[in-house]
């Protein structure tokens, strides 16, 4: 029953404010370079490193109905894409901010839903000009190859010989022969003049196998230069080497092949040049500067590029893909293992160590092997109490009874090897050691799928069910080796390698000495794999550098300067036209200083800007130059091209021009700000907070007692 409630939709909206706070945690995330946070229980008193916004919204107390609200989004945004958290935080804190002060400035509330739904929808029709074509990327970063032979520059700073080796630029220009176009917020069209597909400039990649053509923004003289290869607009001149957007060279790790013919697909250096036709350079466009993790799928899409070959199949098979992370061991150790890779308990170990070779019998199942495990559905009969279901004359108690029976079961079918999707029973598990069978619980639906096609075997959900049609062959199982050949040993647990003829599936074994890593290294490579698959997926990605919403600050400045009215909503249309525009021009550079502060932010925190004053002037100064451009698109395209869109004045070398690309994917991101603004919006709309529960004296003797009103 309902025991107090408060008003929340005042000046100062205390759900928004919630938001805004819980938002703010999460600041130093954003850009590629990203400030750690330690996460500590403090009942057990262990730490935890992460650097991504859903690990820390697990952190944080979330007891009110927006924080809760707030997690909700943000795991879904995690369960479809693995990516584009940290932005949506960010704007959720940003757009709460903003309508805050638009509240504040008493604009009625469904105006600022109207107009800032209605904005961000013609924001995202604008963009859609930036996409580029994923054959036009793979084409054009796998034509300005990497070499792995390391140099000095003259600047002191260590970079990859091919970067900026004049000898592997191409020189080309283009034109942009129609003027700039303003999309109304209520318009029905999608596409600029110059973002036209049957225009020249379909993306800003384009061009490698086509005849170059010269192109020219509206009203400017001097030809403009978009091309993806990292080029001057008139000649290769010798370039100077500098950091990337990231702050970071790349890596020299070494990481080993394991047995059987998977040897040139595990080594970096070894790994196809090109990275399998563009997808190794395509991982390191979006890696965002994790070098680390793109060896490893330089790996995995070399080995599926192989698989796939016949039917031609260009896509990442993420269920074909686990992780199993080793500690103890440096981070250069790092590899993908053909197989399934886990660790066991030193005792499990000593089973394998018998097995020495031998083929295996192997069983599935798809449930717990517990006593008391039950499938989803069962139903005990009403009114009634198992004492025990299947009476022992010699007496005992009813585990023991089981234990006898599934271990009889196992021993008569000549099983050697049990996965088990769900949790194992202590008891059986120590009763199997004894029998030299090999059990291994919680492991994935796909691992027990790729073992069930490779070996014949048919999961079952209970033993008693268990026939000879059930059992697969072929399975064999052996302790993991490093990359010097030592099988390891590593105390508690212990890893090791399970497989069988033809199985497709792979593990990428990420290696730490700091046990509080282990998640942080996880999230990482996940995180890449995602991005790597739905811009394979999509079929297109955005240029990453900020240029995106660089793009949506220049569009809606424009469309604030429109006279003409806005938004089909009946509500908005209600208002005086004279209201109506005074609200249009306010809550549009509300929504648009979301994207300010979020490029000003990634500013800060890659040290291109002293202060986020500067970050901000820098980004006013990048506005200015794409409106004198006469066509913000080109000019960003440009920017892109240079080697990054926003570079302030703290950049040592503002004029560099480099080919290591950086890209963003495109569902990813439209859908972090859709989630952001309708989360916000959806905050703003309640009016009422009603609390129930037994909190009465906690709510009275509480410091904003004053705001409820008790039933």
């Amino acid at each position: 029953l309902p025991m107090a409630f408060r008003n929340v939709n005042a000046r100062r909206h205390i759900g928004l404010q919630q938001l805004s706070s819980l938002a703010s945690t999460g600041r130093t995330f954003l850009g590629p370079v990203k400030s750690h946070k330690f996460i500590v229980d403090e009942s057990t008193n262990q730490s935890t490193l992460i650097c991504s916004a859903v690990r820390l919204i697990e952190s944080l107390d979330l007891t009110s109905a927006a924080g809760q609200l707030l997690n909700e989004t943000i795991q879904a945004q995690n369960k479809e894409f693995k990516t584009g958290m940290s932005t949506l935080l960010f704007l959720v804190g940003a757009w709460s901010n903003a309508v805050v002060e638009c509240l504040q400035q008493n604009i009625p509330v469904p105006a600022i839903v109207s107009v800032m739904s209605e904005g961000l929808n013609s924001c995202c029709e604008r963009v859609q000009c930036l996409q580029i074509p994923i054959h036009d990327v793979k084409k054009d970063l796998c034509f300005s190859r990497v070499r792995p032979k390391a140099f000095e520059s003259k600047t002191g700073q260590v970079g990859r010989d091919g970067l900026t080796n004049p000898r592997n630029l191409l020189c080309f220009q283009r034109d942009i022969s129609a003027p700039e176009e303003v999309i109304p917020i209520n318009s029905s069209s999608h596409q600029e003049d110059d973002c036209h597909p049957n225009k020249c400039l379909v993306s800003p990649l384009a061009g490698f196998a086509s005849v170059a053509s010269r192109v020219k923004a509206a009203g400017d003289k001097s030809s403009s230069v978009l091309s993806g290869s990292g080029v001057t607009a008139s000649s290769c001149i010798t370039q100077k080497l500098t950091h990337s957007r990231h702050f970071s060279t790349l890596g020299k790790s070494h990481f080993s092949s394991q047995q059987d013919n998977f040897q040139g697909y595990l080594s970096g250096p070894s790994a196809d040049a090109c990275g399998c036709c563009g997808l190794g350079h395509l991982a390191m466009a979006l890696s965002h500067g994790n070098q680390t993790s793109v060896k490893l799928l330089q790996s995995i899409a070399a080995y599926q590029k192989e698989r796939a070959e016949c039917s031609g199949s260009s896509q990442i098979n993420i269920t074909e893909i686990v992780t199993c992370c080793v500690l103890g061991l440096p981070e250069s150790y790092s590899c993908v293992s053909p197989g399934f890779v886990t660790l066991v308990s030193p005792e499990q170990a000593t089973v394998i160590k018998h097995f020495a070779d031998k083929p295996l019998r192997i069983l599935l199942m798809d449930g717990d092997l517990t006593e008391q495990y039950r499938h989803l559905g069962f139903n005990t009969p009403r009114n009634v109490r198992t004492i025990l279901e299947h009476p022992d004359p010699r007496g005992g108690r009813a585990e023991d009874v089981w234990l006898s029976r599934m271990s009889d079961i196992l021993m008569t079918f000549e099983v050697n090897l049990v996965l088990v999707k769900g949790n194992v029973c202590e008891n059986f598990m120590e009763r199997c050691i004894a029998s030299r069978v090999l059990v291994i619980g919680c492991v994935a639906r796909d691992v027990l799928c790729a073992f069930g096609e490779v070996t014949g075997a048919q999961a079952v959900t209970y033993l008693s069910q268990l026939n000879a049609s059930c059992v697969g062959n072929g399975a064999w199982a052996e302790l993991w080796k490093a990359s010097d050949g030592r099988a390891m040993d590593l105390g508690e647990l212990v890893p090791v390698r399970i497989s069988a003829g033809g199985i497709p599936l792979l593990t990428a074994v990420l290696t730490t000495a700091l046990p509080s890593k282990v998640q942080l290294l996880e999230d990482q490579f996940w995180t890449l794999l995602c991005r790597l698959h739905h811009a394979l997926k999509d079929g297109k990605v955005f240029p990453g550098g900020g240029g995106v919403e660089l793009l949506c600050l220049s569009h809606i400045q424009v469309l604030a300067e429109q006279p003409e009215r806005l938004g089909n909503d009946k509500a908005v249309r209600e208002f005086p036209s004279l209201w109506l525009a005074e609200y249009k021009s306010i809550v549009l550079q509300a929504l648009a200083s979301g994207w300010k502060q979020y490029l000003s932010v990634v500013l800060c925190n890659t040290a291109k800007a002293r202060s986020e004053l500067e970050a901000c002037a820098a980004v006013d100064h990048h506005l200015q130059k794409a409106a004198a451009c006469g066509s913000p698109s080109a000019y960003i395209l440009e920017e892109f091209r240079r080697g990054g869109v926003l570079r302030g004045g703290s950049d040592p070398f503002p004029d560099q021009v480099t080919d290591l690309k950086v890209c963003d994917n495109v569902a990813a991101k439209m859908e972090a700000w859709r989630r952001a603004l309708d989360l916000v919006l959806l905050v703003l709309q309640t009016d009422t907070e009603i609390i129930t529960g037994p909190r009465r004296n906690q709510l009275l003797n509480s410091p904003v007692s004053s705001e409820f009103m008790f039933l």
